[in-house]
């Protein structure tokens, strides 16, 4: 059986997909135009329209959610720096675990940029270009090199003094700050470097994606333990490849019982692109129920926004940074020299 939303529409996962992937970037937008204010707000000392910050912006601190993981499960204890950062992160953990990489295709806004860039090359060139074989193999790496290296430093060599130390160190409580200076003050060697990660973009499929992102190398090896995974069926299998051809990951997908690769972000191209009913399905191991693309995007969301309800009934969502404290951080930041002891001994006195 499989499991329909909407049965008696047409086959259009990939409209559905892509109106999920537009209404979290929207929302993305409004986050980041309300954080920009609140931080104006708090560079003026309050001499602008006041916006309250908005907390799903901690969303954009993976590293610093890592840690914060890893230290609630080494002392029990969810910190007040980023507490929204910290469930959001678990919430692509746990959606990874259950539908791939799910997260990468139908949430992720840098996917939803990257995939938009390659298309447009598609249209403007006639076709993307190909990578050899090899190179692509050794490019493939370079995510899981970077994954191993924050591994090694925050899961192996961090205790929880050390992670403490870092996340109430005044570095983390305005990363944040730190990450939207990165882009309103953008330097000629960051304009050039995104420069360049564009034209890749608009040339290679998912450049940034496929070679360099490790968040998305974290989830795909967590996606190896999801339940669910393109199956298909060989006896009604024409043999046409047209799933492989649609598979914007690469994958042999005509060739494979059940698509196990970590690439897999379960966008359903190659489900849609089947021209044989059932040939080809998300699907539980065995004769399980097979997941619709409507199906698919429901649950995604419901996951998660349960985990922001969550954090927001528990508490766990609004930072214990106030307003004022905001203020004198980032005023720290434009001084010529920002002394990080001094930041430390003002929020020890609670400034």
């Amino acid at each position: 059986a499989t499991l329909f939303l909407l049965p008696a529409m047409k086959k259009k996962y990939q409209l559905t997909r892509n109106c999920v992937q537009l209404f979290f970037t929207i929302l993305v937008l409004i986050v980041g135009y309300r954080f920009y204010g609140f931080v104006r707000y708090c560079e003026t000392i309050g001499e602008t329209r006041y916006f309250g910050r908005p907390p799903s912006v901690e969303a954009f601190l993976p590293i610093s959610s890592l840690m914060s993981l890893k230290y609630m499960v080494l002392t029990g204890e969810i910190n007040d720096i980023h507490p929204a950062g910290l469930v959001i992160f678990v919430a692509i953990l746990v959606i990874a675990v259950l539908f791939k990489k799910a997260f990468c295709s139908w949430i992720c806004p840098v996917g939803f940029l990257s995939e938009f860039l390659w298309k447009s090359g598609e249209r403007l060139f006639g076709k993307n270009v190909g990578m050899p074989f090899v190179l692509d193999g050794i490019l493939r790496s370079l995510k899981y090199v970077i994954l191993a290296f924050f591994s090694w430093v925050i899961l192996v060599s961090m205790d929880a003094e050390a992670l403490r130390a870092f996340i109430y160190s005044p570095y983390n409580i305005v990363a944040d700050v730190k990450m939207l200076m990165f882009f309103t003050d953008i330097s000629r060697t960051t304009f050039i470097v995104i420069g360049i990660l564009i034209v890749l973009s608009v040339l290679f499929r998912n450049f940034w994606c496929r070679y360099l992102c490790p968040y998305g190398a974290l989830l795909g090896v967590l996606s190896i333990l999801s339940p669910v995974k393109v199956t298909r069926n060989p006896g009604t299998c024409t043999n046409c490849r047209k799933c492989s051809g649609a598979c914007p990951s690469f994958i042999s997908v005509h060739s494979q019982r059940r698509v196990r690769s970590d690439e897999c972000t379960a966008c359903m191209a190659c489900v849609e692109a089947c021209p044989v009913d059932h040939t080809l399905d998300l699907k539980l191991p065995g004769k399980g129920l097979a997941l619709s693309g409507y199906t698919l995007s429901a649950l995604i969301i419901v996951v998660y926004f349960s985990f922001v309800g969550a954090g927001m009934v528990t508490g766990n969502w609004h930072n214990g940074v106030s307003a004022h404290e905001y203020m004198m951080r980032i005023r720290d930041i434009h001084s010529p020299i920002y002394d990080h002891n001094r930041g430390k001994v003002q929020r020890d006195r609670g400034l």
